[in-house]
């Protein structure tokens, strides 16, 4: 008999775990098993830190002339996107981590125990979130050493976080449906490259949508990831945040009603 069977045998005859107490005290198990993880692996922390700095430090210093026509204004505008941008390299671990548990065996040891289902899938979403403000952080920390500076208050600047944070849990569970779909991790690195890519470089992260050819500008200022990077913008260094921060917060809902249920029916039916 495989240790699959026997795993799924053995959940079979051990009662789940029932009611909130449970399910909150082993999703905050889980939450710290993956922070442990997570802190343990340097690739993680180059990927949250270290690719948005570099990139910052590329596009401010050697593009920010040609683009805005002044390094230390396009700095200004450059740093917010920069913030959106870490929540895209971030996310990608939720997809890979889920994918590793199941083909290393680690799923199986859950299904085991008496563990309930979705705290296994709420303690990788928290852990990640986590992740992912302790990402906006840093890259914001570095924005004020290089020059960037709020102009609006302490107040925007934390609705601005809470806006990107929000967007970052729903890119998260984009990516783990992709990880608990994929049965490669191959197959999850590339898929979960490519679902990122429009939304990274078919924004106004870079440059403003003025700036492009209509029929190009029409699909920027249509993405999600455009209505993010502008109302985290306009909330930190002024303007119109209205209908930016509205649209973003839609779309990251959205994103979490869409991936929520396909994550947790995925998650339960795979083998």
């Amino acid at each position: 008999m495989s240790s699959q069977t026997m795993a799924e045998n053995t959940a079979t005859r051990i009662p789940l775990a029932r009611g909130l107490r449970p399910l909150v005290r082993h999703s905050l198990a889980l939450t710290r098993r993956n922070l442990r993880k997570a802190m343990a692996s340097p690739g993680q922390i180059i990927d949250a830190t270290l690719m948005p700095v570099t990139l910052s430090l590329v596009f401010i210093y050697t593009f920010g002339g040609a683009i805005a026509g002044d390094s230390a204004q396009y700095r200004q505008y450059l740093m917010p996107g920069i913030m959106a941008l870490t929540i895209t390299t971030t996310c990608r671990t939720s997809g890979i981590a889920l994918n590793t548990d199941f083909t290393s065996g680690v799923m199986d040891r859950y299904r085991s125990m008496p563990v309930a289902r979705s705290a296994v899938l709420i303690g990788r979403i928290l852990a990640d979130a986590v992740r992912v403000l302790a990402g906006l952080l840093m890259v914001l920390a570095f924005g004020f050493l290089i020059g960037f500076r709020v102009h609006t208050s302490v107040a925007a600047t934390a609705a601005a976080i809470g806006i990107l944070l929000l967007y970052g849990v729903a890119l998260c569970l984009l990516q783990a449906f992709i990880g608990l779909a994929a049965r490669g991790m191959e197959t999850v690195q590339s898929v979960s490259t490519l679902a990122m890519v429009p939304l990274q470089f078919g924004s106004s992260i870079f440059v403003a949508p003025g700036t492009m050819p209509s029929w190009l500008r029409i699909v920027v200022e249509n993405n999600p990831m455009t209505m993010v990077v502008d109302a985290a913008r306009n909330l930190m260094v002024g303007g119109p945040v209205a209908h930016s921060a509205t649209m973003a917060v839609l779309w990251s809902l959205g994103f979490i009603a869409v991936f929520t249920p396909l994550c947790v029916r995925t998650y339960r039916t795979r083998k």
